[in-house]
């Protein structure tokens, strides 16, 4: 079994991070593997619905972890979400990158 976990905090070693190792070392305990992808700190364009991802399943902009975060969870059985909270949700490029993650080809996960 393998669980992918997302930080979305743009703080690497943060509070999100150590919530997230936290989760990540009782999966492991349990036997379950856990793989990390920090994006909290990268530039994540919005999706524009150009709706190639339909076609291919990846998303046509290639300079952010979008496609490995889909390549990702292919081979995931879950997935965590982690993220700070402002203003009551998530932050905006967390959102944007788990919409781009999830347009039109939300199916196979």
């Amino acid at each position: 079994m393998q669980v992918l976990l997302i930080n979305g905090s743009p703080h690497p070693k943060g509070s999100t991070a150590t919530a997230l190792a936290t989760v990540a070392r009782q999966l492991e305990k349990a036997g379950i593997e856990t793989t990390t992808l920090h994006v909290g700190n990268k530039a994540i364009r919005g999706c524009i619905a150009c709706g190639k991802c339909a076609q291919t399943g990846l998303c046509v902009f290639k300079d952010d972890p979008v496609n490995e975060c889909i390549e990702l969870l292919k081979k995931a059985d879950g997935v965590i979400v982690g993220s700070p909270v402002y203003y009551a949700a998530p932050n905006g490029a967390l959102c944007a990158f788990l919409d781009r993650v999830f347009f039109m080809k939300s199916a196979p996960y």
